[in-house]
């Protein structure tokens, strides 16, 4: 069976630490803790004292102080293999922890998945193809050497690189090395961390270039292992689920996110909230069970940005100048109709075709694959059909000859439908509103990616009352937004209400309106 020594790289919150390191214990792992060099000294003097007496718990014999982007921290780590390894001879796997870390999974179900593979778990990208870096330095964090602190001493890591840059002070990759890149929260057998620690005392020279490399940790052990190890015996991947924000800073996760972290593919989440204590007591209470049934959806990333996004509604992309003066053209006709279920509004798009001969078109400011004509390219991707959404119109009314076309919207478009009606073309919106029940809530969540087969149901209950608001609340932004030619068509409403509805949208006479409002199953999943 496995044997899982954490390496928990820690530097505040004593108490956490302690009552961390003797829930993993608990669990029946081992802990070796490394205590930042910087944090105060009575702090860790209250670790050691508390957990000293514990066999399950082993300390590096000195600490370094840590800072981040560093060397440092690569060297904690290091220290804390060393103590593990010395303390432990029966552990199988090192895992790196932080104190912000905490299960999702139990320890019988860790122990069991580690158990049968073979395997390191650890992230390595290649440093220059891939795009695991997004924004800063990249090639310049290798080439050149970095002495001081980014976030310290900002002024003299920079002037230090300039000055580099302008003497032409480059320097080699150790020419055997592939440099990789990845988390630094891997997972690793016994022996892979046994065989870095023996090359890296008979290579110095790649441990000098490490050293002065900047954000290392990102790199080492992920460029070592792939150096020292078979592709075959290497899991791309890390098993601590991580989430960060648009602007590149780690998510907290808090007391409502229970079962969100439960569902992930993985067997610890970070950042924890230091104030989510709910939460940490229904995960630490989760790691001492013998639970072993998870049903993992994966889709962590997809449902915490669905559920945290609906507050930050805005305009994705602003229209340019030459766009605001753009016009449809004052004699043009423009119906919207606007539906949730986009099967309704295209059943409804289709009738008015054929009843009033007007040319519709679908959803193409939500839908990829609604066909267009050739239009030199606007109409190849919904970005540009978006930022270009006056032109791309003005083209079609062009391209077909026509004063009058419909077409289908989402009723999240709302800026669409305030661009298009503040034109001076003559523009009508007809909401559609339709019932909308779990079941089609359950299928709206498939199809838009927050759920797949597999996903939980609690997880799936927890979506639901959010996406039956936001269905809501769209139609009451369209409602409050207050469009002078705002028409709903409403299922249940009775055929002479909405057929009124139906002749005002499209200017037709009260036996037409009759007909589409009769449709056979028009409101029909």
């Amino acid at each position: 069976m496995a044997q899982i020594a954490f390496l928990l790289l820690c530097h505040k919150d004593a108490p956490a630490v302690i009552a961390q390191a003797r829930r993993l214990v608990r669990g029946g792992a081992r802990v070796a803790i490394h205590f930042d060099g910087r944090s105060p000294a009575e702090d860790y003097a209250s670790i050691t004292a508390a957990l000293k007496d514990d066999p399950g718990v082993a300390f590096p014999a000195r600490r370094a102080r840590c800072g981040w982007g560093e060397w440092s921290l690569v060297e904690a780590t290091l220290l804390a293999a060393e103590a593990a390894l010395a303390a432990f001879p029966e552990a199988t796997h090192l895992f790196m922890l932080s104190g912000d870390c905490m299960p999702v999974k139990s320890a019988a179900y860790a122990e069991a998945m580690l158990d049968p593979g073979d395997r390191d778990y650890i992230e390595s990208f290649d440093f220059h193809s891939s795009d695991w870096i997004r924004t800063g330095l990249k090639r310049d964090r290798l080439v050149y050497r970095h002495f001081f602190n980014e976030r310290r001493n900002k002024r003299l890591f920079y002037a230090s690189l300039e000055l580099q840059r302008r003497l032409g002070l480059e320097r080699a990759v150790p020419g055997d090395l592939q440099v990789m890149i990845g988390s630094q929260w891997w997972c690793l057998r016994r022996r892979t961390v046994e065989a870095v620690l023996d090359f890296i005392r008979t290579r110095p020279d790649v441990l000098r270039f490490f050293r002065s490399t900047w954000i290392p940790d990102e790199t080492f052990f992920q460029t070592l292992v792939r150096h020292l190890v078979p592709d075959a015996e290497i899991e791309n991947r890390s098993l601590t689920f991580k989430l960060f924000s648009d602007y590149g800073m780690p998510v907290n996760f808090y007391n409502d996110h229970y079962d969100l972290l439960l569902a992930q593919d993985y067997l610890f989440a970070r950042k924890i909230s230091p104030g989510a204590e709910y939460l940490k007591a229904q995960l630490g209470a989760l790691w001492d069970s013998d639970r072993t049934d998870f049903a993992i959806s994966g889709q962590g990333d997809r449902i915490y940005r669905f559920l945290t996004g609906r507050g930050r509604i805005g305009r994705r992309f602003a229209p340019r100048f030459w766009e605001r003066e753009a016009t449809l053209g004052r004699d043009r006709h423009l119906v919207m109709i606007v539906c949730k279920k986009w099967h309704v509004a295209k059943r409804l798009l289709h009738a008015a075709e054929a009843e009033t001969g007007t040319r519709g078109i679908e959803y193409l400011f939500d839908e990829q694959g609604c066909v267009l004509p050739d239009l030199g390219g606007i109409e190849r991707n919904l970005d540009k059909r978006n930022r270009h959404r006056r032109a791309l119109m003005r083209m079609l009314f062009d391209y077909y000859g026509t004063d009058r076309i419909m077409i289908c919207l989402d009723p999240n478009n709302l800026d669409l439908m305030q661009d298009f009606t503040s034109d001076r073309a003559d523009a009508t919106i007809l909401e559609i509103v339709t019932r909308v029940d779990d079941d089609y809530l359950v299928g709206h969540a498939g199809r838009v990616g927050l759920t797949r087969a597999g996903t939980p149901a609690e997880v799936i209950d927890r979506l639901l009352p959010t996406l039956r608001y936001d269905f809501a609340y769209e139609s009451e932004r369209i409602r409050e937004a207050e469009f002078p030619n705002h028409l709903r068509l409403v299922e249940g409403a009775g055929e002479d209400a909405n057929a009124a509805a139906l002749a005002a949208a499209f200017g037709i006479g009260p036996e037409a309106a009759q007909r589409l409002a009769r449709l056979p199953h028009l409101f029909a999943d």
